[in-house]
């Protein structure tokens, strides 16, 4: 049932029900065929943990993605493997020192830049690049599949369905009128889900009543995640900045959902200028010019241009013009409410520990 009065449900993408309705009954097919096991799912003998949603736009994956990555990598030798959305290249490639973000893609350029002592892939067809991954790699012991719920040609061992809390999967519809890529009640192939951009002051008594919303099997667990920003750092020499509210900036976004950042600018700054960009936008020598002459319009002698850490990667690339600017990164990361992350840790690690051969 579509929710009418849900915000991100505008009119003009009601008029497009009736192609929602056909890639509604395409993708309730597709999880039947696998559901009935006409179509297969390939296993590994290996634990493979998923992170991923039922919709498109950003639910933070990058940013879960990255506390596993620190979670874990000390403990066992781990593998990203991520789909390389919107790079330039095709086939399955392994991050080294030379890629790129036109290479690879954005995010597993990122994860390659702050870890660069764990593996990192991509590949568009999981079932055959995970081979190619461990052949490569003969000693990983775990692979993290980023954004990967709703493709099926793999099945992981662990899921981890993230879910907005401004964007509810539970009240969205088929795409294009809603954001869903899949059905709702995929969710229960979920071993955590986890409402995410939540609040940092959610009650309990909202928490309980989003669980009631959400309705989990028995066997499911449920998290709740805030956005904990971190210090802005200059985008090529890392030089950390320490945020002054009279500060004007210029916010450059090429994201899904810059709306938790938008709102954190309004309340440490009085006021800001914004230019939004596609999401995954590949920024060229025009775009720059662009976002210059902008900044040069703002008029304040006390200003800086401020963007996301996945744009940033795309920024890199115009390294010489930037060196010099007061262009600086947000960084961000997520923070479990309710005292729950140590749960959250042991469920993952337990999975990993328990898992055949592992010893």
């Amino acid at each position: 049932m579509i929710n009418l009065n849900y915000p991100l449900l505008k009119p003009v993408r009601m008029l497009l029900l009736p192609f929602s309705l056909v890639y509604g009954l395409i993708i309730y097919i597709r999880n039947w065929l696998f559901d009935s096991n006409i179509l297969r799912s390939a296993t590994f003998n290996l634990p493979l943990i998923c992170v991923g949603n039922l919709a498109v736009g950003g639910t933070g994956k990058s940013p879960m993605v990255e506390f596993l990555i620190g979670k874990l990598k000390d403990d066992f030798r781990l593998a990203i493997l991520s789909r390389g959305y919107k790079r330039k290249t095709i086939g399955y490639t392994l991050a080294s020192e030379k890629s790129t973000a036109l290479e690879i893609g954005d995010e597993p350029m990122q994860f390659y830049n702050k870890f660069p002592d764990v593996t990192v892939a991509v590949g568009e067809e999981r079932v055959v690049a995970i081979p190619q991954l461990l052949h490569d790699k003969p000693d990983t012991r775990v692979i993290i599949l980023d954004d990967a719920f709703q493709h099926r040609s793999v099945r992981a061992g662990f899921n981890i369905l993230l879910t907005d809390y401004n964007n509810l999967f539970t009240r969205d519809w088929f795409l294009p009128t809603g954001d869903l890529r899949d059905q709702k009640k995929s969710a229960r192939r979920a071993n955590i889900i986890l409402v995410t951009k939540c609040p940092q002051d959610l009650s309990l008594a909202e928490k309980n009543q989003l669980i009631r919303e959400i309705r989990p099997a028995a066997s499911q667990h449920i998290f709740f995640t805030a956005i904990s920003y971190g210090k802005p750092y200059q985008v090529i020499t890392r030089e950390l900045w320490i945020p002054n509210k009279t500060t004007e900036v210029l916010l450059v976004t090429g994201i899904a959902n810059p709306g938790q950042l938008k709102k954190h600018l309004e309340e440490k700054f009085n006021g800001y200028d914004e230019l939004a960009f596609s999401d995954h936008h590949i920024f060229t020598i025009d775009d720059l010019k662009h976002i210059l002459k902008r900044f040069d319009q703002i008029e304040s002698p006390e200003k800086i241009l401020l963007t996301t850490e996945k744009d940033a990667v795309r920024l890199q690339k115009f390294s010489q013009q930037l060196r010099e600017l007061p262009v600086f990164v947000m960084p961000i990361q997520p923070v479990f409410l309710f005292n729950e992350e140590n749960q959250f840790t042991r469920l993952i690690t337990t999975f990993i520990q328990e898992f055949p051969d592992q010893a």
